[in-house]
């Protein structure tokens, strides 16, 4: 099984003895985040601190005028780090060490963004904007994303391209002090990461339905599931019709959204794509759409939760996609609860179909958790 391990910059380039850990684990890749949204992260193996305090969506590669000029969007520096391209220089440093480095390119996620630009962000069926989340079916959000694609990886030698909320985000990932866990049931959540936007509107009107109908029903739905009391719910009351109008929609603006980025990307280019064989699932790994496992080279699943469901998931999706792509399995050794016997883990992962092992996270692991990413590396190794 191919290992990729996930650092941020700072990791990279101030954190003593990086390369030489990456080379102990025998890491085939260190994705690098070359944007990312806003994040208070731990540096364990830092001499400098304790934390990196990214204060809001960052793109750490220089914001260059001539790219950005007269776009909508348009992505933040980062004064929290002292390198102008701190993504840039981390990426050489490793290949300069002789480790591949990957571009790991966060698009849609982005509270900076939509705070200052509402318009152009997810919004739900009572009229509530996800600032978090970008949506896709808007055409400035698809030319900010390609844009940046392109100036992530412009100039840099890159084994791939991984992308990570190259889709819509919902309800519940993820704002500043998240106070939703455990309040909706699957069906309500499903429904409130339906947005409801002008441009979404426009692909319901495009296919039938009349638009102000469509959200005063999801707002029916919405109270009667909540008022129903039972957060096991997984199924709604919608017609087929309009739930089918509605994943169409949103499957054609996520198309669009991913051929802008590749579009922008070299031919050749090895890509990696973040998602959920669910359709409706949203967030930072979205579900895929009948096109885009025809696409990329890889498709990463959550399986952060150790168990049978997530072995079973990695099945079910080398069972689904085509044989020319890759199943990666995504793991972390930074959980509150740790993986009892993570080697096991992605032996069984393994098992299921998984070629490739997507380790969380090479900078947030420090010396305690170190000993669990090394395990990982060497069950996908010996696989």
């Amino acid at each position: 099984m191919k290992v990729t391990g996930y650092a941020y910059p700072w990791d990279v380039l101030a954190s003593p003895g990086f390369t030489a850990r990456a080379a102990d684990l025998e890491a085939d890749e260190v994705a690098v985040a070359l944007s990312y949204h806003s994040a208070r992260a731990a540096t364990p193996w830092s001499e400098r601190g304790t934390s990196v305090l990214a204060r809001h969506a960052a793109f750490y590669r220089p914001v260059r005028e001539e790219a950005w000029r007269d776009k909508e969007l348009r992505p933040s520096t980062p004064d929290w780090i002292d390198w102008p391209d701190s993504g840039g220089d981390a990426v050489r440093l490793l290949n300069e060490a002789g480790i591949p480095a990957a571009a790991w390119i966060v698009l849609t996620h982005n509270s900076q963004l939509g705070i200052a630009n509402p318009g152009v962000a997810v919004r739900n069926c009572f009229g509530e904007v996800y600032p978090w989340a970008l949506c896709p079916a808007q055409p400035a959000v698809r030319e900010y994303s390609a844009t940046l694609t392109a100036e992530a990886v412009d100039g840099l030698e890159l084994s791939s391209v991984i992308l990570e909320a190259c889709g819509p985000l919902g309800a519940v990932h993820q704002h500043q002090h998240e106070k939703t866990d455990g309040v909706w049931a699957p069906a309500v959540a499903r429904l409130l990461s339906v947005c409801c936007c002008t441009a979404c509107a426009e692909g319901w009107t495009e296919r039938g339905h009349d638009a102000d109908t469509i959200r005063e029903q999801l707002r029916g739905e919405v109270r009667r599931l909540i008022a129903a009391g039972d957060l096991t719910l997984t199924e709604d009351k919608l017609l087929p019709s309009v739930r089918r109008g509605i994943l169409e929609t949103r499957q054609a603006a996520t198309d669009a959204l991913r051929h802008a980025v590749l579009e922008r990307l070299p031919d050749g280019t090895r890509i990696v794509l973040h998602g959920a064989l669910d359709p409706w699932v949203t967030g930072a790994l979205p579900g895929l759409t009948p096109a885009a496992s025809e696409e990329v080279g890889a498709v990463v699943l959550q399986n952060w939760a150790p168990g049978q469901s997530s072995v079973d998931a990695v099945a079910a999706a080398r069972a689904k996609l085509p044989e020319k792509v890759a199943v990666g399995s995504y793991i972390t050794a930074v959980a509150a609860s740790p993986v009892p016997d993570i080697e096991a883990y992605v032996t069984e992962l393994g098992k299921a179909g998984a070629a490739e092992v997507h380790l969380y996270h090479l900078g947030l692991a420090g010396p305690a958790r170190w000993p669990d990413l090394l395990a990982a590396g060497a069950a996908a190794h010996s696989f």
